[in-house]
């Protein structure tokens, strides 16, 4: 999903930079998973002793973060045959865009799409570019009520069931979130390219820990998460690396 790599791909080269690889994680980690500006990282790293520029954490981030995120979607179970479609407007630059979010009944984010409108054609790209970077048909798509879904399902997947009802497709809803957060956080996005490459990232990262905690004992959220960081040392390289600076 959103790579096509296999599970064992060696983590990205980090020839010619001066800072170890766990530094680099941890400033993207940071980015991704908290509601935090460049500079704020740049703070964070300042307190633990490491002196780096908010410009370097930018390239950072925008060298290795979709890496890191399509890794890790590698490593994710095969998808669900439930999948639900949502889409919600964002602004960037002052214009209305659409983002397009597609995940399955366990909430796992399949694809996302920065497009401009939201009709018949928008969304028949999507679910065109669903099939193609998930490489598996679901059994039932779940959409509100727009009718640009039923135009497009018709002609893209008519085989496959779909259900519309604004009641059904809180799963999608609620994976829009996080995304709403960062957005405020950031001040909007500037450009189109720009909010698809940060979103592609974050979708990735960002849901890797966030584990359902309500559904969890405080033992088994702690032994998740460990999991799930081991799991982020393995992607990025740290994992085996000496912790100094």
């Amino acid at each position: 999903m959103l790579g096509g790599a296999s599970v064992d791909s060696a983590p990205p080269s980090y020839k010619g930079h001066r800072y170890p690889v766990e530094v680099i994680a941890d400033c993207v980690w940071l980015y991704h998973r908290f509601p935090l500006s460049f500079r704020e990282v740049e703070e964070l790293m300042f307190e633990r002793g490491v002196i780096v520029s908010y410009e370097t954490v930018r390239r950072w981030c925008a060298k290795f973060g979709q890496a890191y995120a399509g890794a890790l979607r590698r490593r994710q179970p095969r998808p669900g045959d439930k999948w639900h479609l949502d889409e919600v407007f964002i602004k960037i630059n002052g214009e209305r865009k659409y983002l397009w979010r597609a995940v399955d009944a366990d909430g796992t984010v399949l694809d996302i799409l920065v497009q401009s409108r939201r009709n018949k054609d928008a969304a028949q790209r999507f679910f065109r570019r669903l099939l193609k970077t998930t490489r598996t048909v679901p059994r039932v798509i779940v959409t509100d009520k727009l009718r640009s879904y039923g135009a497009a399902h018709r002609e893209v997947m008519p085989s496959i069931e779909h259900r519309s009802h604004m009641g059904l497709n809180n799963r999608a809803e609620n994976s829009h979130q996080p995304t709403r957060q960062r957005e405020h956080a950031m001040k909007g996005f500037r450009s189109v390219g720009g909010a698809q490459r940060f979103l592609a990232a974050f979708s990735g990262i960002s849901p890797h820990f966030r584990p359902c905690r309500h559904l969890m004992t405080a033992p088994g959220y702690r032994t998740e998460m460990t999991i799930r960081c081991a799991t982020w040392d393995q992607i990025t390289g740290a994992a085996g690396q000496p912790a100094e600076v």
